[in-house]
């Protein structure tokens, strides 16, 4: 079994019930076991900054899918909740975004996927809610919570759980 993170984001709809059901389809449908969930957080856009506020978490999962067929599960998903990749602005609004941040140790880049994630470190919408959950864990020889120090968290807030 593969040692998974995968962070979810939205800013269209209602993010933390879509977040609630999008990883019961995503143990569901890649027959993985949740391991941990962070809080949610409200973010300040990034990118394209003249939209709504984003709500982000992290997870981690236990699968044995390997990191292709991971991606491609993902992306199911995202379009089962309303995401049209074909036809959005990079880092516009969006009902939902997974993205596979790490796959236990493993190193890819390869146009359709890269791990770890290219753009890790310079999120702190992903970092914090990493923090949370692997502060410990080891990303590109990185410790998450020293990564996290290195960058400003200016505008994220934790939310309050739902129940």
């Amino acid at each position: 079994m593969a040692s998974v993170l995968i962070a979810l984001g939205g800013n269209v709809g209602d993010v933390r019930t879509t977040f609630r059901a999008a990883i019961a389809n995503i143990c569901g449908m890649t027959q993985a076991a949740l391991v941990a969930r962070s809080s949610d957080y409200a973010t300040p856009p990034w990118g394209e900054e003249q939209q709504a506020s984003f709500i982000n978490a992290c997870i981690e999962i236990e699968t044995s899918l390997d990191p292709h067929a991971l991606l491609f599960t993902l992306h199911k998903i995202e379009k089962k909740f309303g995401r049209d990749r074909a036809n959005e602005r990079r880092w516009g609004s969006r009902t939902l975004d997974l993205d596979l941040i790490a796959y236990n140790d493993v190193t890819l880049d390869r146009p359709e996927l890269t791990l770890p994630h290219p753009r890790l470190f310079e999120r702190a919408f992903v970092l914090v809610p990493l923090a949370e959950i692997v502060p410990d864990r080891l990303i590109a020889g990185r410790r998450v919570a020293d990564a996290l120090v290195g960058i400003s968290t200016d505008g994220i807030l934790r939310l309050p759980d739902l129940d």
